[in-house]
């Protein structure tokens, strides 16, 4: 039996915010790794996820939503989506059927034109719109830049996916495999548990709350003699008002995110979970470089 060489490689998932990059990457992986949300900026570090199979390993990088910056946090969002442009041997474009073109897809564009690295079109949400709507919406991007592969998917079904990890595939070359093939992210648990919790304030929350949230976490311990895991995370907010709609009435906000961030820490961890939430105030935090780097988001590790 002849030895066939397997081909391994990086793919960025780039777009505007709210596409359906997240979505994407854990239809791929067959497991959620990246939180989603219909509120724009969700993703704020880059996502590793890796994807292991008989022809090989691809490293799916879902970056933050690309744009225009309006506190050091969005800085810091914006410089690691276009750093990853210049790391990678494929990068995915992904925009939303649904919305069509928009300024945020033309001010990417601009930047991919820069790009030496294969650029794939991926239109995300075609189980929102008829057929003959698809062939007008590439023509739209075509006329903008030309690219390598156009893959119409649908994220939420998995429509398409194969043919996308095929001519992903087909633009690798054969190489080593950067990770077990049992693994799926290089993210420690920590992160993930992190981002769980923020996802279900996003979830529950509205208007000025989702973006103003970061979460630390304080201890993650096994309990002796038990197969109990104690969690306790500090979500942290800009103003006293915002601490107030977390908590809820009589603590019930904050008991429904722990409630539906338990069940999600208790999959990844596959151990039952006693998790302790607490909120406190940091005012104006998304613009001062100490918080930035204690909650990890730091570009100099980028």
């Amino acid at each position: 039996m002849v030895n066939q060489e397997k081909k391994s490689g990086f793919a960025a998932l780039i777009g505007r915010p709210n596409v359906g990059k997240s979505t994407l990457l854990n239809q791929i992986l067959g497991q959620k790794i990246a939180i989603m949300s219909d509120k724009p900026q969700t993703t704020r570090n880059r996502i590793h996820g890796v994807y292991t199979e008989e022809r090989g390993q691809i490293v799916f990088i879902d970056t933050p939503g690309i744009h225009k910056p309006k506190h050091r946090l969005g800085d810091f969002m914006t410089s690691i989506a276009q750093t990853t442009l210049r790391e990678v041997d494929v990068v995915l474009f992904v925009v939303d059927a649904k919305e069509g073109k928009g300024r945020g897809d033309e001010f990417i564009i601009e930047r991919l034109k820069n790009v030496d690295t294969p650029v794939f079109l991926i239109i995300n949400k075609i189980d929102e719109i008829h057929p003959d709507d698809i062939l007008p919406i590439i023509q739209q991007y075509s006329n903008l830049l030309t690219f390598t592969e156009v893959i119409p998917v649908s994220a939420l079904n998995g429509n398409n996916v194969p043919k996308l990890l095929e001519q992903v595939y087909s633009y690798l070359d054969e190489g080593p495999q950067f990770y077990p093939e049992d693994q799926v992210t290089d993210h420690p648990e920590r992160f993930l548990m992190s981002e769980m919790i923020r996802e279900k304030v996003l979830h529950l929350t509205h208007e000025e709350v989702p973006h103003s949230i970061a979460v630390e976490m304080e201890q993650v311990k096994r309990r002796d003699n038990t197969d109990t895991v104690y969690v306790s995370a500090v979500i942290v907010v800009e103003r006293s008002s915002q601490k107030g709609i977390i908590i809820g009435k009589q603590g019930k906000m904050l008991k429904e995110v722990g409630k539906l961030a338990r069940e999600d820490i208790q999959k990844i961890l596959g151990s039952k979970i006693f998790l302790e939430l607490y909120v406190k105030v940091e005012k104006d935090w998304r613009n001062k470089p100490k918080y930035l780097r204690d909650f990890g988001y730091d570009k100099d590790e980028y």
